[in-house]
């Protein structure tokens, strides 16, 4: 479409490169196209993430078509690429600490109850990494005991707390969350501001705007979110502070929006800033991945090592004894 082509040439000349189901489903795109249903009912038809439903809904409205479609699919090929590098970090380790519970569990139930009865006839005292190893029995119980009632608190608080509240007392209580609330407080932040901007560089005010995000109703946060800030608007408030009270966009966002209004480039201030956004997300989700299998590692490698000389030093001991 950047080069000119019509939406309909255009899902033709994609098609050509895809399989045979691929194809008969746009085919049937088309044939919906054609019969006046919106590009945006055809995606949700085809199973499209709402996000980037929500990129058409918007583009439907500001023009600027091609970019919105190129932005949202970035931003989905983002998303999935952090997913694969979570995946593939956690294969491996996975794989390990599988293989290392089934040697746990042989341990605890062969090896080391005959050294401790051992030991006890011959009144040596265990070593550190036996007791590790015994310790692990003890607790372990009691810890998934902890993990399955925290789950089931969480749980309750949805049902009974969490789905009662609004939408946006949701968000604002999701980016509370450690290490995850920061990633989705930037991805709230950046499709606001990337869509807001779209819909500035098509020429539509601010008002115009948030009432377009109230009708798209596929998007029940985006839509209430506009709803809210429309209404504070004709109250006299300004844009900024009323972007200031939601605690799911980031700090600098509205500054971000004060000195655009001042410097009469509000849409290039969004774009900019929601770009940021993005880079600030890729590099916080990085450095998680990058912190989470180091943790794994050392886990494992401890639960082994501790494995290990829990069999190893009992001979030792035993050789002494004897």
């Amino acid at each position: 479409m950047a080069r000119g082509y019509p939406i309909a040439e255009a899902i033709e000349s994609i098609s050509l490169h895809l399989p045979k189901n691929r194809k008969e489903e746009l085919y049937q795109c088309l044939v919906d196209l054609r019969n006046g249903i919106s590009f945006q009912d055809v995606l949700s038809n085809l199973g499209f993430q709402k996000d980037l439903i929500g990129y058409v809904y918007f583009a439907e409205q500001h023009g600027s078509f091609a970019e919105a479609l190129l932005e949202g699919s970035n931003l989905a090929i983002v998303k999935e690429k952090d997913r694969k590098k979570l995946l593939k970090l956690l294969q491996y380790p996975a794989l390990l600490f599988v293989i290392t519970s089934f040697l746990f569990v042989f341990v605890q139930q062969s090896l080391l109850p005959k050294f401790t009865d051992i030991f006890a006839s011959m009144r040596l005292e265990a070593n550190f990494f036996m007791k590790v190893l015994s310790s692990f029995k003890v607790y372990f119980p009691f810890v998934m005991m902890v993990f399955l009632s925290l789950v089931a608190i969480g749980a309750i608080y949805y049902v009974f707390v969490f789905s009662k509240i609004s939408i946006l007392q949701q968000r604002s209580q999701l980016v509370r969350i450690p290490v995850a609330g920061k990633i989705l407080r930037l991805l709230f932040t950046h499709y606001f501001a990337v869509q807001l901007s779209f819909l500035l560089a098509g020429g539509i005010s601010v008002l115009e705007a948030l009432l377009l995000f109230e009708k798209n109703t596929r998007q029940p946060f985006y839509s209430k979110l506009g709803l809210e800030i429309k209404e504070k608007l004709l109250t006299g408030e300004k844009l900024e502070s009323i972007l200031s009270s939601f605690s799911f966009f980031e700090r600098e966002f509205p500054m971000i929006i004060k000195h655009g209004q001042e410097n009469g480039k509000l849409e290039q201030e969004l774009l900019f800033f929601s770009q940021h956004c993005v880079l600030n997300m890729e590099e916080r989700i990085e450095k998680c991945l990058k912190t989470i299998q180091p943790i794994l590692y050392l886990f494992i490698g401890f639960l082994v090592v501790s494995m290990y000389l829990a069999i190893l030093l009992p001979m030792f001991q035993l050789l002494e004894g004897i």
